[in-house]
């Protein structure tokens, strides 16, 4: 099987690392293309047989399997490129959430889906999260998810709750990184460590927190309840933190899903049809 890759920016690289670390595909069986030539030539360098396309045309021709790794802006245009030479034996999928699976129908007749990946399957671990064209036929879904199941742990999510997971999954990564940066800072500030160590304790709490939960001495409340003694020292943060969170949250999920909103209506836009 051939593998293209059009698009070989952060999750792009990511899949394409993750693909050949997990040995789920050979360097030789995948082709890439990128805007921007040069990253995927640093590309090929790292993995060598890797080719470079100098044109999206040539990956959708030569490849059985199309990963569309592109911002939501670029996406019409690829796949106006792919409709007139696309086959019906091929599979496309998109990592970008706003196209749906409707549109991805509507835009290319043969098998589809969407796959949203995460950094963490850089580590061969986390989750991608799936959804299907009515068009995807059984074996390329049984195909995708072997390819997967080599780099993550794949779930079919309906297709409405799509934001949601996707923010957890492929968004959280970001959002936990930037709350423990301001977890270090104020340990920095207020208790006058050195930031470099105080970040080293932290990943090193992080990486032991994670091999609880992987394996299985607790879930998250579990974990809380049994370091947070009643009267104690951390009992006193657990306070604060109930206290200061407040909607934090819920308007995180509101931005992100205001964005998905708007990005869903561009890619309407430019279709020139809803959904």
């Amino acid at each position: 099987m051939i593998v293209g890759i059009i698009g070989t920016g952060t999750m792009g690289t990511i899949l394409i690392d993750a693909f050949i670390a997990s040995e789920a595909l050979r360097a030789e069986q995948l082709i890439i293309t990128n805007r921007s030539l040069q990253k995927a030539r640093v590309i090929a360098n790292k993995h060598k047989r890797i080719k470079v396309a100098s044109e999206n045309i040539e990956v959708i021709r030569k490849a059985n399997l199309l990963f569309i790794c592109v911002k939501p802006k670029e996406l019409f245009h690829v796949f106006q490129e792919m409709q007139s030479i696309i086959k019906p034996e091929q599979c496309v999928v998109t990592i970008t959430s706003p196209l749906s699976e409707t549109q991805l129908d509507y835009l290319v007749k043969c098998s589809t889906a969407r796959i949203i990946p995460s950094i963490t399957n850089r580590a061969l671990s986390g989750v991608s999260l799936f959804t299907f064209g009515k068009s995807c036929t059984n074996e390329w879904r049984k195909k995708l998810y072997q390819l997967f199941e080599k780099v993550s742990t794949p779930i079919e999510i309906d297709k409405s709750n799509t934001r949601i997971a996707a923010d957890i999954t492929s968004c959280g990564p970001a959002f936990i990184s930037f709350l423990l940066q301001k977890f270090i800072q104020a340990a920095v500030d207020v208790g006058g460590m050195n930031e470099v160590q105080t970040m080293k304790l932290t990943e090193e709490m992080i990486i032991g927190f994670a091999e609880l939960l992987k394996k299985n001495h607790y879930n998250l409340v579990t974990l809380q309840n049994k370091v947070c003694v009643k009267g104690g020292i951390t009992g006193e943060g657990i306070r604060v933190l109930e206290n200061g969170v407040g909607t934090m949250f819920e308007e995180m999920f509101k931005a992100t899903n205001a964005k998905f909103v708007e990005d869903v209506q561009f890619l309407e836009t430019q279709i020139g049809k809803e959904f």
